[in-house]
Protein backbone atom coordinates (compact mmCIF):
# COMPACT_ATOMS: atom_id res chain seq x y z
CA UNK A 1 0.00 0.00 0.00
CA UNK A 2 1.73 3.71 -0.82
CA UNK A 3 0.54 7.01 -1.44
CA UNK A 4 2.62 9.37 -3.63
CA UNK A 5 0.73 12.10 -2.73
CA UNK A 6 1.28 13.90 0.55
CA UNK A 7 -1.24 16.15 -0.47
CA UNK A 8 -3.86 12.85 -0.13
CA UNK A 9 -2.78 12.95 3.92
CA UNK A 10 -3.81 15.07 6.78
CA UNK A 11 -1.05 14.68 8.68
CA UNK A 12 2.69 13.44 8.83
CA UNK A 13 3.26 11.59 12.30
CA UNK A 14 6.96 11.64 12.79
CA UNK A 15 8.15 8.58 15.05
CA UNK A 16 9.56 8.72 17.95
CA UNK A 17 12.05 6.36 17.39
CA UNK A 18 13.02 8.57 14.15
CA UNK A 19 13.13 12.07 16.72
CA UNK A 20 16.46 12.94 17.67
CA UNK A 21 17.19 13.74 21.07
CA UNK A 22 20.71 15.76 21.32
CA UNK A 23 20.57 16.32 25.10
CA UNK A 24 20.74 12.91 25.96
CA UNK A 25 23.90 11.28 24.78
CA UNK A 26 26.57 8.87 25.85
CA UNK A 27 28.95 9.82 28.08
CA UNK A 28 32.66 9.24 27.95
CA UNK A 29 32.47 5.54 28.81
CA UNK A 30 30.25 2.70 27.31
CA UNK A 31 29.86 0.93 30.58
CA UNK A 32 28.57 3.62 32.32
CA UNK A 33 25.13 4.46 32.25
CA UNK A 34 23.73 7.20 29.63
CA UNK A 35 22.94 10.64 31.62
CA UNK A 36 20.99 13.26 30.07
CA UNK A 37 23.57 16.71 29.68
CA UNK A 38 19.88 18.58 30.73
CA UNK A 39 18.73 17.08 33.92
CA UNK A 40 22.12 15.20 35.21
CA UNK A 41 19.55 12.45 36.14
CA UNK A 42 17.30 14.25 38.29
CA UNK A 43 14.48 14.01 35.71
CA UNK A 44 14.19 17.62 36.33
CA UNK A 45 14.92 20.53 33.67
CA UNK A 46 15.78 23.56 34.51
CA UNK A 47 14.08 26.00 32.08
CA UNK A 48 15.10 29.87 31.94
CA UNK A 49 12.84 32.26 33.45
CA UNK A 50 10.24 29.17 33.25
CA UNK A 51 11.24 27.24 36.09
CA UNK A 52 11.49 23.56 36.17
CA UNK A 53 9.32 21.16 34.13
CA UNK A 54 9.91 17.06 33.50
CA UNK A 55 12.80 16.21 31.86
CA UNK A 56 12.19 14.66 28.09
CA UNK A 57 14.46 11.76 28.96
CA UNK A 58 11.83 10.73 31.90
CA UNK A 59 9.37 10.75 29.33
CA UNK A 60 11.01 8.28 27.03
CA UNK A 61 11.67 6.04 29.95
CA UNK A 62 7.77 6.15 31.00
CA UNK A 63 6.52 5.73 27.44
CA UNK A 64 9.15 2.52 27.14
CA UNK A 65 7.16 1.18 30.23
CA UNK A 66 4.10 2.02 29.04
CA UNK A 67 4.61 -0.13 25.34
CA UNK A 68 6.12 -3.23 27.12
CA UNK A 69 3.05 -3.11 29.55
CA UNK A 70 0.33 -2.80 26.75
CA UNK A 71 1.07 -6.49 25.88
CA UNK A 72 1.14 -5.69 21.89
CA UNK A 73 2.78 -8.82 20.48
CA UNK A 74 5.60 -8.64 18.37
CA UNK A 75 4.35 -9.05 14.93
CA UNK A 76 2.73 -5.55 15.22
CA UNK A 77 4.87 -3.47 17.47
CA UNK A 78 6.43 -1.14 15.13
CA UNK A 79 3.00 -0.18 13.75
CA UNK A 80 2.37 3.58 13.53
CA UNK A 81 0.18 5.91 12.19
CA UNK A 82 3.51 7.09 10.54
CA UNK A 83 4.20 3.84 8.74
CA UNK A 84 0.36 3.27 7.61
CA UNK A 85 -0.13 3.54 4.11
CA UNK A 86 -2.80 3.64 2.13
CA UNK A 87 -3.33 2.43 -1.31
CA UNK A 88 -3.45 4.38 -4.17
CA UNK A 89 -6.72 5.95 -4.88
CA UNK A 90 -8.34 3.88 -1.33
CA UNK A 91 -10.64 6.41 -0.02
CA UNK A 92 -11.92 4.04 2.74
CA UNK A 93 -8.34 3.60 4.01
CA UNK A 94 -7.89 6.90 4.00
CA UNK A 95 -10.66 7.92 5.94
CA UNK A 96 -9.89 5.53 8.52
CA UNK A 97 -6.54 7.06 8.95
CA UNK A 98 -7.22 10.16 9.63
CA UNK A 99 -9.78 8.81 11.87
CA UNK A 100 -7.50 7.09 13.64
CA UNK A 101 -5.24 10.02 13.79
CA UNK A 102 -7.92 12.36 14.58
CA UNK A 103 -8.75 10.25 17.95
CA UNK A 104 -5.00 10.21 19.34
CA UNK A 105 -4.86 14.00 18.90
CA UNK A 106 -8.65 15.08 20.37
CA UNK A 107 -8.09 12.41 23.45
CA UNK A 108 -9.19 12.28 25.63
CA UNK A 109 -12.52 14.76 24.40
CA UNK A 110 -13.33 11.67 22.55
CA UNK A 111 -16.58 9.89 23.55
CA UNK A 112 -16.75 6.74 21.32
CA UNK A 113 -14.09 4.43 20.61
CA UNK A 114 -13.99 2.87 16.83
CA UNK A 115 -14.51 -0.41 15.60
CA UNK A 116 -12.27 -1.35 12.57
CA UNK A 117 -14.64 -3.45 10.17
CA UNK A 118 -13.63 -4.97 7.10
CA UNK A 119 -11.97 -8.38 4.82
CA UNK A 120 -8.57 -9.78 6.07
CA UNK A 121 -5.15 -7.51 5.04
CA UNK A 122 -6.76 -4.19 4.58
CA UNK A 123 -5.15 -2.81 7.90
CA UNK A 124 -7.21 -2.59 10.89
CA UNK A 125 -5.00 -4.13 13.28
CA UNK A 126 -2.22 -1.76 11.91
CA UNK A 127 -4.59 1.31 12.81
CA UNK A 128 -5.51 -0.14 16.07
CA UNK A 129 -1.47 -0.99 17.28
CA UNK A 130 -0.71 2.79 15.66
CA UNK A 131 -3.74 4.99 17.78
CA UNK A 132 -2.29 3.13 20.89
CA UNK A 133 0.74 4.12 20.21
CA UNK A 134 0.43 7.51 19.53
CA UNK A 135 -1.89 7.76 23.13
CA UNK A 136 0.90 5.94 24.23
CA UNK A 137 3.75 8.51 23.39
CA UNK A 138 1.52 11.01 25.17
CA UNK A 139 1.33 8.86 28.63
CA UNK A 140 -2.12 6.85 28.42
CA UNK A 141 -1.53 3.62 29.64
CA UNK A 142 -3.37 1.50 26.90
CA UNK A 143 -3.47 -2.29 26.50
CA UNK A 144 -3.65 -4.33 23.70
CA UNK A 145 -5.39 -8.13 23.31
CA UNK A 146 -6.67 -10.37 20.46
CA UNK A 147 -10.12 -11.84 21.42
CA UNK A 148 -9.06 -15.41 20.63
CA UNK A 149 -6.10 -15.52 22.88
CA UNK A 150 -7.97 -13.92 25.82
CA UNK A 151 -10.83 -16.17 25.87
CA UNK A 152 -8.21 -19.03 25.49
CA UNK A 153 -6.08 -17.42 28.98
CA UNK A 154 -9.51 -17.19 30.88
CA UNK A 155 -10.34 -20.97 29.90
CA UNK A 156 -6.70 -21.75 31.49
CA UNK A 157 -7.53 -20.17 34.35
CA UNK A 158 -10.38 -22.54 35.07
CA UNK A 159 -7.40 -25.25 35.48
CA UNK A 160 -7.29 -25.92 39.29
CA UNK A 161 -3.50 -25.97 38.95
CA UNK A 162 -3.55 -22.23 37.01
CA UNK A 163 -1.61 -19.65 39.63
CA UNK A 164 -3.97 -17.24 38.00
CA UNK A 165 -7.69 -16.84 38.72
CA UNK A 166 -10.35 -15.95 36.31
CA UNK A 167 -10.53 -12.10 38.06
CA UNK A 168 -6.84 -12.02 37.49
CA UNK A 169 -6.96 -12.13 33.80
CA UNK A 170 -9.71 -10.22 33.68
CA UNK A 171 -9.39 -7.09 35.57
CA UNK A 172 -6.76 -5.18 33.08
CA UNK A 173 -9.12 -6.03 30.89
CA UNK A 174 -11.84 -3.82 33.14
CA UNK A 175 -9.56 -1.66 34.00
CA UNK A 176 -7.21 -0.15 31.27
CA UNK A 177 -7.82 3.19 30.14
CA UNK A 178 -8.03 2.10 26.37
CA UNK A 179 -8.17 -1.40 25.17
CA UNK A 180 -7.84 -2.69 21.94
CA UNK A 181 -9.68 -5.68 21.41
CA UNK A 182 -8.05 -7.56 17.59
CA UNK A 183 -10.34 -9.71 16.05
CA UNK A 184 -13.77 -9.86 17.54
CA UNK A 185 -16.05 -12.58 16.40
CA UNK A 186 -13.22 -14.61 15.05
CA UNK A 187 -13.34 -17.64 17.62
CA UNK A 188 -16.46 -20.16 17.69
CA UNK A 189 -19.48 -18.50 18.74
CA UNK A 190 -20.89 -20.79 21.89
CA UNK A 191 -22.77 -19.29 24.87
CA UNK A 192 -19.93 -19.72 26.80
CA UNK A 193 -17.82 -17.07 24.21
CA UNK A 194 -20.69 -15.00 24.03
CA UNK A 195 -21.34 -14.79 27.58
CA UNK A 196 -18.19 -13.57 27.92
CA UNK A 197 -17.38 -10.84 25.81
CA UNK A 198 -20.79 -9.25 26.78
CA UNK A 199 -19.32 -9.87 30.47
CA UNK A 200 -15.99 -7.56 29.00
CA UNK A 201 -18.32 -5.16 26.94
CA UNK A 202 -20.68 -4.84 28.74
CA UNK A 203 -18.26 -3.53 32.07
CA UNK A 204 -16.25 -1.13 29.78
CA UNK A 205 -19.84 -0.18 28.15
CA UNK A 206 -21.32 0.76 32.00
CA UNK A 207 -17.93 2.74 33.02
CA UNK A 208 -17.29 4.40 29.82
CA UNK A 209 -14.20 3.52 28.94
CA UNK A 210 -13.15 3.85 25.41
CA UNK A 211 -12.51 0.44 23.33
CA UNK A 212 -10.85 0.00 19.83
CA UNK A 213 -12.13 -3.30 17.98
CA UNK A 214 -11.75 -5.05 14.73
CA UNK A 215 -13.43 -7.47 13.37
CA UNK A 216 -13.64 -9.23 10.02
CA UNK A 217 -17.29 -10.00 9.54
CA UNK A 218 -19.45 -7.28 8.31
CA UNK A 219 -23.02 -5.96 9.44
CA UNK A 220 -24.57 -6.22 5.70
CA UNK A 221 -24.49 -10.24 4.31
CA UNK A 222 -22.84 -10.28 1.23
CA UNK A 223 -24.15 -13.83 0.53
CA UNK A 224 -26.27 -16.68 2.26
CA UNK A 225 -23.07 -18.45 3.67
CA UNK A 226 -21.37 -15.22 5.03
CA UNK A 227 -22.37 -14.64 8.91
CA UNK A 228 -22.33 -10.76 9.44
CA UNK A 229 -20.87 -9.58 13.44
CA UNK A 230 -24.28 -9.80 14.81
CA UNK A 231 -24.81 -13.60 14.00
CA UNK A 232 -21.19 -13.80 15.58
CA UNK A 233 -21.97 -11.42 18.65
CA UNK A 234 -25.38 -11.40 19.21
CA UNK A 235 -27.82 -8.75 18.84
CA UNK A 236 -27.57 -7.33 22.02
CA UNK A 237 -23.79 -6.90 22.60
CA UNK A 238 -23.50 -5.48 18.56
CA UNK A 239 -26.37 -3.03 20.02
CA UNK A 240 -23.90 -1.58 22.67
CA UNK A 241 -21.02 -1.47 20.07
CA UNK A 242 -23.05 0.72 17.83
CA UNK A 243 -23.37 3.44 20.91
CA UNK A 244 -19.71 2.63 21.76
CA UNK A 245 -17.98 3.02 19.16
CA UNK A 246 -18.16 4.63 15.69
CA UNK A 247 -18.13 1.80 12.94
CA UNK A 248 -14.91 2.26 10.24
CA UNK A 249 -15.46 0.47 7.16
CA UNK A 250 -12.20 -0.41 5.36
CA UNK A 251 -12.09 -1.95 1.82
CA UNK A 252 -8.93 -3.18 -0.15
CA UNK A 253 -7.12 -5.87 -1.51
CA UNK A 254 -5.35 -7.93 1.55
CA UNK A 255 -1.78 -6.40 1.54
CA UNK A 256 -0.14 -9.86 2.77
CA UNK A 257 -0.91 -11.24 -0.94
CA UNK A 258 1.99 -8.96 -2.13
CA UNK A 259 4.79 -10.54 -0.31
CA UNK A 260 4.11 -13.74 -2.40
CA UNK A 261 4.24 -11.35 -5.81
CA UNK A 262 7.54 -10.20 -4.20
CA UNK A 263 8.89 -13.46 -3.48
CA UNK A 264 8.10 -14.64 -7.41
CA UNK A 265 9.22 -11.60 -8.58
CA UNK A 266 12.59 -11.74 -6.71
CA UNK A 267 13.26 -15.21 -8.25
Amino acid sequence: MSINSTAQREVVVPRAEDVNYPHVGPTSRKSEPEICSLCYGTGMEVVAGKGARRCYCRTLDMQSKLLEAAHISRRYKECSLSNYDPAKNNSSQLLAFNYAYRLVREYPAIERGVLFMGTVGVGKTHLSVAILRGLIERGVPCLFYEFGSLLREIQCSYNSLAQISEMNVLSPIYEAEVLVLDELGASKPTDWARETMTQIIGTRYNEKKLTILTTNYLDQRSSPAHETLEDRIGVRLRSRLYEMCKTVIIEGEDYRRHFDVESISDN
